[in-house]
């Protein structure tokens, strides 16, 4: 009996520091706290990550289970340590602060929250003095959906990286604001999408992505019917359940047995065969392949002489255990040999087909080809491959055998040449080798000069048309594009270096094509041509502007983009056709996300120097893409600051410029920052007040002081739809203000933007973007008609 009662003291005890009452203002929950929803069936605290039990994740989980199965979570990508605390302040703000005392996050950054709460439902909320609640964990899940939660359009989930670590991974499912639901791989470490690997192809259809309490996922259509999603139902009073967007990238629909949880759906069924993205390493890293355990889970192989990255991250790929011999033209026989797969694949990674080689054959032609590293043959068909391998599968349809070039350990190369050890020799060798560099640098300046002058006395080029030439550009004829301009006869637009005209293309009369027409003859037009070609036809992203092709015909210089139906950002914020809010966010992330791409991901850094809304051009599902890089500076890749003149537009430019300062990235950050306020206002940066004074308003200050008031509803005035995704205005409000900061070096660059709209991290509260003698000069009334408008 005693036992039993010190049992039960000790149980008391322990759960003394427990509590499933609502979280109030002034509370503070340490490391060692926990709080469970009404039924216990769920926890809110930290855990301790199975990795490294010095870090912390602030959680919620299944507390029944004997996993502690995570099922939200705040910090997945800054886990805390020892010391760290979350607190409900007096103000009503929640926020997670670490062991040196600043915030990791800050889900709802306005006071005003009564108190915080888990309910039965796993839904960890903030609820307001009348328990409405004004933030919750089910608008914002991570990898987990749980039943009764719904998701809206623009709503995604993201994979962990691995199953025990929380970091964001490589693969999304998101209800995008068409409709569709798919799922992505990503290119990490940007948010940047790969193809989808599967979809419900619902676009202008689907509504709301609901898991039910009959235990059924669906996605519900605005006609009222649904697409099962998964194919079991189960009762959610007899089971726990979850859908989880696995690492690997299969969503799974689990239920809690007995025994743990246990698999009844899996979209898609086989990963390893869905994930065939033209770019990317596929379902596993490069190098690798993919092969389905008998459980259908995810295992990443290295094929033979290849080894793991890192034996810990599977994903991540293999490299070759030997060094690979250069393309130099000498005799390779010999040297390897190869080892058979049967059933392995990697067909991202052709480059040469033959449709009547053999097996024999297929090796042969293999073996003497030095780019080849893997061969597949399958009856008369043979692939050449080259490295790195990408998209790698095994799987019994192929009926094909893979052959592994490897190094031939029996293989002994020939000695080389040896040359006399004596310093007499050394010097034959000295002199001999600077003669002949002499007379291979007097042949080079003879080439050039000769290649000058020829270039001086042909007036029909001004420069080699192999300077402009990319992979996938055309070089027309100034006829072809008369005739496909039919005379150059509808204007599109005009510029401050041409006239942009509508097209066909020759060769594909339904093809529409936007033909933009430089001024003549004069040199800064002439050097605009060049800027625009060498640097949009390096550039390949969705969020650019794509260019067909140029003319570099005598004085004639034009530029041949694709056409873009829906014309400029303008006037889709500053005209009658407003967008609604939902648009208007999924237009901001794709600029960003193209900026970010120009100054870190293509061949060479881009600063675009002329970011504002009229050169934001959006395609048939209004899509948005940046264009006109003729104000475009090109860096080196090692190069990240210029020194130019004054580029850009009144009102996007940064003081910077002003200022004798070097130029970098964060000019086009300014500007985006600026073109953001507009995007989130439907006003424009600058406006002319008509009064005596002919004052002007300027939008950034009137923003600012909206946000440093609490004022921050009047920014979108009676926009229904902005108003009820408060949290994301005054995100993208801080985003904003954070980007037009005076000082260049307080503007985040573009990946740290990015990270911020997508929620990846959390945005700490922006200090004024003006100094303090601006802030005290300047009229009150100079947004007055901003207010009024």
């Amino acid at each position: 009996m005693s036992l039993i009662l010190l049992l039960l003291l000790l149980c008391n005890c322990s759960l003394a520091s427990q509590t499933n009452q609502n979280i109030s203002k002034g509370t503070t929950i340490t490391i060692t706290e926990s709080w469970f929803s009404p039924s216990g069936d769920f926890a809110f605290g930290f855990l301790p990550l199975p990795t490294n039990s010095s870090l912390f994740l602030l959680a919620v989980w299944f507390n029944k289970t004997d996993d502690k199965t995570v099922v939200w979570s705040a910090n997945g990508n800054f886990p805390v340590l020892e010391g760290s605390k979350l607190q409900l302040t007096t103000d009503g703000q929640f926020l997670l602060i670490d062991h040196t005392g600043s915030t990791v996050w800050n889900p709802y950054q306005s006071s005003g929250a009564a108190y915080a709460a888990l309910l039965d439902t796993g839904n960890l909320i903030l609820a307001a003095t009348d328990s409405t609640p004004i933030w919750q964990s089910f608008k914002f899940p991570t990898d987990t959906i749980l039943p009764t939660q719904v998701l809206f359009r623009n709503t995604t989930i993201r994979s962990h990286l691995y199953d025990h670590d929380y970091t964001d991974g490589k693969f999304e499912l998101s209800l995008q604001s068409n409709g569709n639901l798919m799922m992505f791989p990503l290119a990490l470490p940007t948010n940047l999408t790969y193809d989808a690997y599967w979809e419900t192809n619902t676009i202008g259809s689907g509504t709301q992505l609901v898991f039910d309490a009959n235990g059924t996922l669906y996605l519900l259509l605005n006609n009222g019917t649904r697409i099962n999603i998964t194919t079991s139902s189960f009762s959610t009073t007899a089971y726990y359940q979850r859908v989880t967007l696995d690492s690997d990238g299969v969503l799974r629909h689990y239920i809690h047995r007995k025994n743990g949880w246990t698999v009844v759906t899996s979209v898609p069924s086989d990963i390893c065969n869905t994930v065939n993205s033209g770019t990317g390493s596929g379902a596993c890293g490069f190098n690798s392949y993919c092969q389905l355990d008998e459980n259908d889970h995810r295992s990443c192989l290295c094929p033979p002489s290849f080894s793991l990255l890192d034996p810990d991250k599977p994903y991540e790929g293999c490299r070759a255990d030997y060094e690979t011999p250069l393309c130099d033209g000498g005799d390779q026989s010999g040297m390897f040999e190869f080892k058979e797969m049967v059933n392995v694949d990697w067909p991202g990674s052709d480059y040469e087909h033959y449709n009547s080689f053999n097996e024999s054959q297929c090796r042969e032609n293999c073996l003497h080809d030095c780019f080849c590293a893997v061969a597949f043959s399958r009856g008369m068909d043979c692939w050449k491959k080259k490295l790195p391998l990408t998209n790698g599968r095994a799987t019994a349809s192929l009926l094909g055998k893979a052959l592994i070039k490897v190094p031939n350990t029996s293989f002994s190369p020939s000695p080389p040449p040896q040359f006399p050890n004596t310093k007499k020799g050394r010097k034959v060798w000295l002199i001999t080798g600077l003669l002949s560099l002499a007379v291979s640098l007097l042949i080079l300046f003879g080439s050039i000069i000769t290649l000058v002058r020829r270039s001086q006395s042909n007036h029909k080029s001004l420069a080699p048309d192999s300077l402009f030439a990319g992979p996938a550009m055309r070089c027309f004829t100034y006829k072809e594009l008369e005739e496909a301009t039919d005379g150059f006869k509808k204007e599109l637009g005009r510029g401050a270096f041409g006239i942009v005209y509508e097209g066909f293309l020759p060769s594909e009369p339904k093809t529409c094509i936007a033909v933009k027409k430089l001024d003549r003859l004069l040199q800064e037009r002439e050097k605009e041509f060049t800027v625009e070609v060498q640097s949009i036809g390096q550039t390949h992203h969705k969020n650019l502007v794509r260019l067909y092709g140029y003319c570099n015909e005598g004085i004639n210089r034009l530029l041949v983009y694709e056409f873009m139906s829906n014309g400029s950002l303008m006037r889709f914020l500053f005209g009658s056709s407003r967008l609604g809010w939902d648009k208007r966010v999924d237009i901001a992330i794709g600029i960003a996300r193209g900026l970010l791409y120009l100054h870190e991901e293509c061949h060479s850094p881009i600063i675009h120097c002329d970011i504002k809304p009229q050169n934001i051009l959006l395609d048939d599902e209004l899509t948005p893409k940046i264009s006109d890089f003729g104000l475009a500076k090109l860096l080196g890749r090692n190069q990240t600051q210029t020194n130019t003149a004054i580029r850009g537009t009144r009102g996007y430019v940064a003081a910077e410029w002003f200022k004798n300062m070097a130029i970098s990235a964060k000019v086009d950050v300014y500007s985006y920052g600026v073109m953001l306020l507009e995007i989130i206002c439907c006003r424009r940066s600058l406006q002319m007040e008509l009064n005596d004074r002919e004052e002007e308003a300027v939008l950034a200050y009137w923003a600012y002081d909206c946000y440093r008031e609490g004022k921050v509803h009047m920014l979108v005035g009676n926009d229904a739809e902005a108003l009820a995704d408060f949290d994301g205005v005054m995100r993208f409000l801080m985003i904003a203000i954070w980007c037009i900061q005076e000082d260049p070096s307080q503007r985040p660059i573009m990946r740290r933007v990015n990270q911020m709209l997508d929620c990846a991290i959390v945005v700490p509260p922006p200090p004024s973007p003006y100094s303090s003698s601006e802030r005290f000069t300047r009229s009150p009334d100079c947004y007055r008609p901003l207010l009024e408008g």
